[in-house]
């Protein structure tokens, strides 16, 4: 079963059509026991990183999040979910993330002329063999829809990156613990695979 964390963060819906897709039985829900739970755990988002966060502490989830980071349960975030993972954002300043992963989250450039936010698909670069990339060809189309990136500390951590007008962080992956930028529940066979990879992690 794979629990699917309710703050009122948007794309729940077509996360969970994916994941029913691959086969996998979805429970929406914010219920810290329900939660921890299940095999597998995914933090959507779509927002802004200072509402995410007040929603989540409202619903009393910063700790349950952190629990299931610390109990190894596997932790997918997807788009703002990834960005939730790290400590700060400039969009919210003085506000505190998850602190799950080492790093920012910063604005995208504007001065290179290209359109932000960045709504689109991008070809992945990647890098120090992430799980959810197995199978994975090089060069391979996701869709984005974001105005931020993460910067990673720990370069290690970072599986893919993409190029537009900066180099991005766009998945991250540290034990139990995945990421992406992009929405691979948007992103056709590609991002069906990637999700795939994500429910076979144990």
């Amino acid at each position: 079963m794979v629990a699917i964390i309710d703050y009122d963060a948007g794309n729940i819906r077509s996360v969970e059509k994916a994941v029913n897709s691959l086969g996998s039985e979805v429970m929406i829900t914010r219920n810290a026991n329900e939660i921890l739970s299940q095999d597998h755990i995914i933090l959507p988002g779509v927002g802004a990183f200072g509402d995410a966060m007040e929603k989540l502490s409202k619903y009393g989830l910063v700790d349950v999040i952190k629990e299931v980071a610390d109990r190894q349960i596997p932790l997918l975030g997807i788009c703002l979910g990834q960005q939730l993972f790290f400590e700060r954002s400039e969009e919210s300043e003085g506000v505190e993330g998850l602190g799950l992963l080492k790093g920012e989250v910063v604005k995208l450039p504007t001065e290179t002329g290209l359109k932000v936010p960045n709504i689109g698909w991008n070809s992945l670069e990647l890098h120090n063999g992430g799980r959810l990339f197995k199978g994975i060809e090089e060069g391979s189309f996701v869709y984005f829809v974001h105005s931020y990136y993460c910067k990673a500390e720990q370069r290690d951590v970072v599986k893919a990156t993409i190029e537009y007008g900066t180099r991005a962080d766009v998945s991250v992956e540290k034990g139990n613990i995945f990421a992406t930028q992009f929405h691979p529940e948007k992103s056709s066979d590609i991002g069906l695979k990637i999700l795939d990879n994500f429910l076979q992690v144990r």
